[in-house]
């Protein structure tokens, strides 16, 4: 087997583009010297000449041997320069990155990631998947948030603590906070019974209210609009209420919980796959987007673990 090096090979290219040694060298920034031992290395390892050298002002010539080895020594010193121009673009973020998310995630704080990458790596090829609530696997994936820690060889920062609020017609409970056990059958608008929903239908029977659900449906704006109608109130996460009108709407008031159903974010990754810088990034982003959120909620968490 032929032990050739690429720096012989990118010398013999531009001996064989240049004419002549001295000029190799001083495109490549060497001395005439050295390259000629580059060379001589080269056809040692091949076993005979590469150049015909007439000797005095005359340019060298390949032999045929040294038209065979060019043929397809170009071809590896592009592969060379494509595989030093991908890692240099890895190094820089450009690369892939497979994230896993839910939905809550998927309206705030995974957009605040994406937006940002985007803009600092154009170049970057994200993939987002949902990732099933119940038994969340992050296989190959880069990053997977989670409302909760998953389980095997991961590492996590925890993003967030979630509360859940009350929506209601205005005037049907005091200002302030609400007990929970005032839900128990009380006409109640709900998501159908995802996982989530499941979850926390069963944190409310634990505090003492079990409302009876009349109209369950996906999307929290229509959520919102029945509420509006009078039909029944609303438990509904701090995010999804966050960005919309419902505030602000007179027909509306929302309340606090007590006790509050409160959900812990994370965002974990492999603990023993070396992250891209990319990834990392993305880890940086969302810890910043969700301190924001937090900031805004009013409770910040705990320091992450990881």
């Amino acid at each position: 087997m032929v032990d050739v090096e690429l720096r012989h090979l990118r010398a013999m290219a531009a001996v064989a583009e240049e004419g002549t040694f001295g000029r190799a060298a001083v495109r490549l920034g060497y001395t005439q010297s050295s390259v000629s031992q580059q060379i001589a290395a080269l056809e040692r390892a091949l076993g005979g000449a590469v150049f015909d050298r007439p000797g005095g002002p005359k340019p060298v010539r390949l032999t045929p041997l040294g038209e065979v080895v060019l043929t397809h020594g170009r071809g590896l010193l592009a592969r060379s320069e494509a595989l030093a121009d991908a890692v240099d673009r890895f190094r820089a973020g450009s690369g892939r990155i497979d994230i896993g998310t839910f939905q809550s995630v998927s309206n705030l704080i995974l957009p605040a990631v994406v937006r940002q990458l985007l803009d600092e790596h154009p170049g970057c090829d994200i993939r987002l998947s949902e990732v099933e609530p119940a038994d969340p696997k992050i296989g190959d994936l880069d990053l997977l948030f989670h409302d909760g820690r998953v389980e095997g060889d991961v590492e996590h920062v925890k993003l967030l603590d979630e509360s859940y609020l009350l929506v209601a017609a205005a005037g049907t409970f005091p200002e302030g906070p609400v007990r929970v056990e005032l839900l128990d059958d009380a006409p109640m608008v709900a998501w159908p019974p995802t996982y989530h929903q499941r979850w926390l239908e069963r944190t409310l029977a634990e505090y003492g209210g079990r409302p009876r659900i009349v109209f369950r449906t996906g999307g929290h704006e229509t959520i919102l609009s029945m509420v509006r109608a009078g039909i029944g109130s609303a438990v509904l996460p701090w995010l999804a209420l966050h960005g919309t009108d419902a505030a602000s709407d007179d027909r509306l008031s929302i309340h606090p919980l007590e006790p509050s159903p409160t959900r812990e974010m994370y965002l974990h990754w492999p603990a023993h796959r070396t992250r891209s810088p990319l990834a990392s990034r993305a880890i940086d982003i969302a810890v910043e987007a969700a301190a924001e959120l937090a900031d805004q909620q009013g409770d910040r968490p705990d320091e992450p673990a990881g």
